[in-house]
């Protein structure tokens, strides 16, 4: 089923037709983004909005459609993909990295909030490299491991995620050690 989930009216039919077909909901992962580069200067409310209501607003409307079911049946997980621009400053990002610390702090307060019955964490990946993109030689000098990541290793980020019963409000950083630097 496709949705805009930026949309209230798009996201509780979403999860209406999910909770009618299944009757539950285990796991809800919030990958729902987008990314392009804007001088701070030049940036327009119209992106600004965008880039906000696409990465931040969707992971409130859906967390806010699913918590109500996760509660019913006892038991659940949320997981919200920020990103390491959430947490080290990008210039010529400023409307991503402020979407993306959104995202970090939902996390924490959703995890407050929902707790003990739902569980809420985030993977904040770095740099993912796609199959046909050029390769971020920039990042692959600057990361101690000397590459940029792949989709499978975020995907191996939520899978532990969507299983640990003991963590709860965290962040995993999936960077290759780039924080660090």
């Amino acid at each position: 089923m496709e949705a805009d989930v930026s949309r209230r009216a798009g996201v509780q039919k979403l999860f209406s037709a999910t909770e009618g077909e299944f009757g539950r909901l285990d796991i809800l992962v919030n990958n729902a983004g987008t990314f392009f580069p804007a001088k701070f200067e030049e940036l327009t409310e119209e992106q600004w909005d965008r880039i906000l209501n696409i990465n931040l607003k969707s992971q409130f409307l859906c967390a806010q459609s699913a918590a109500p079911i996760m509660k019913r049946q006892g038991r659940g997980r949320i997981i919200n993909l920020s990103s390491l621009g959430g947490i080290l400053p990008w210039p010529a990002y400023t409307h991503y990295c402020v979407s993306k610390a959104g995202s970090i702090m939902l996390t924490r307060c959703l995890a407050r909030a929902l707790a003990p019955e739902i569980l809420v964490n985030s993977v904040a990946p770095g740099t993912i490299q796609f199959p046909g993109e050029p390769l971020d030689e920039d990042y692959v000098r600057r990361v101690p491991l000397h590459r940029t990541g792949t989709g499978d290793e975020i995907a191996q980020a939520v899978a532990y995620l969507s299983t640990a019963d003991f963590v709860t409000g965290q962040v995993l950083v999936v960077d290759g050690g780039r924080a660090l630097v």
